[in-house]
């Protein structure tokens, strides 16, 4: 079984044009029943804090995600933006998606960035989330949670096989993006699949580098700075056998 990361030059507040994007990369990538897709974060419109305009208010973009699941046989993880008519703010959701319109997950980004003025237009989520993708258990994150560990620890203790996330990172800080992507499978014995947008918007330059990781920290594929996509083949025996070989997981004491 496979999974596909899409990299995206994304174009500012335009979901249509988004729509399509991923529709011909889809097209180009071919994925078989049963595969899994990753897109960038809030890849309907770019990081763009115009929540009102940008909402998801009418479902468009999850219609459109379970249109795809349903038309391929596939899990789909994307990130949008949602804004319940009781918050002041939105919330920058991971929405996940499978055949049949079954809406499987909906994390809620819970470090919003800072740095960034994020906090000042989307409020963070509480709960760490898995849901279930061909018998291995996975757990969604969105860009900045990447800088925390804990969460990943979170999402281990209740059983997360892979990490998948969905980002903008910006350029000035991609070797950042790497080295922790990295670290994350190493420390969790887990697979990471980190999908990076690639291309500019009104504020920052993004380089991609899209990045599959094995749970021995082995890369599996990574991109350059290209819109592009990379599949990868997930081997539930490696990581089962990594785990019981070399059970430093189990050692977890701390909360």
């Amino acid at each position: 079984m496979r999974a596909h990361l899409l990299q995206l030059d994304l174009v500012w507040e335009d979901h249509e044009a988004n729509y399509r994007l991923v529709e011909v990369a889809l097209d180009n990538a071919s994925p078989d029943p049963g595969d899994l897709i990753v897109l960038p974060e809030l890849f309907d419109t770019g990081f763009s804090f115009r929540t009102e305009q940008n909402a998801d208010t009418e479902d468009r973009t999850l219609r459109f995600l379970l249109g795809l699941a349903d038309d391929l046989g596939v899990t789909i993880q994307g990130s949008r933006t949602i804004r319940p008519c009781d918050c002041d703010k939105a919330f920058n959701a991971a929405t996940v998606v499978a055949p049949d319109e079954r809406l499987l997950c909906e994390y809620r980004k819970i470090h919003p960035f800072t740095f960034g003025r994020e906090p000042e237009f989307f409020q963070g989520g509480s709960h760490v989330l898995t849901y279930t993708w061909n018998d291995l258990t996975v757990c969604p994150a969105i860009c900045y949670d990447l800088r925390f560990p804990e969460l990943f620890r979170k999402g281990l203790k209740l059983g997360a096989h892979i990490f998948a996330l969905g980002a903008n990172w910006p350029s000035p800080r991609q070797h950042h993006w790497r080295a922790l992507a990295i670290a994350r499978a190493i420390e969790n014995q887990a697979f990471v699949l980190a999908v990076n947008r690639t291309g500019d918007d009104p504020h920052l330059s993004y380089t991609g580098g899209t990045i599959a990781v094995d749970p021995k920290g082995d890369i599996l594929g990574e991109l350059t700075d290209q819109p592009g996509t990379l599949s990868v083949e997930i081997d539930p025996k490696a990581l089962h056998d990594w785990r019981a070989v070399f059970p430093a997981w189990k050692d977890l004491r701390l909360n």
